[in-house]
């Protein structure tokens, strides 16, 4: 193998790393969002895990958080707790970081 291949390889290796890195702690960043509005849907114990859940499965429906937030603002707009749009992204912001820290603990 030529060093060029070595290098490319390499490169292949830490892009899938990185994506696999970005895969987890997107997940893990929805996870802990989905339980902040668990909280204030009143839900605690299993009924927010679940609620939580589903807030992670809600990020398949399309790429980026646009389906996220569509679907907690919807839950909590159910309920009359609506929270406007510039708290859910800064939760989710503040949230990213600590999902990150998380998983670079290897928690």
């Amino acid at each position: 193998m030529t060093s060029f291949d070595d290098r490319r390889n390499a490169f292949e290796k830490q892009f899938a790393h990185d994506e696999d890195l970005r895969f987890k702690a997107t997940a893990r960043r929805n996870k802990l969002f989905g339980l902040w509005v668990a909280e204030r849907l009143g839900k605690a114990g299993d009924e927010a895990e679940s609620y939580a859940k589903s807030v992670v499965l809600a990020d398949f429906e399309e790429a980026g958080d646009e389906d996220v937030l569509r679907k907690v603002r919807k839950d909590l707009d159910g309920v009359g707790r609506s929270v406007g749009d510039a708290e859910l992204q800064a939760k989710l912001s503040e949230l990213t970081g600590r999902a990150i820290e998380e998983i670079k603990a290897g928690r």
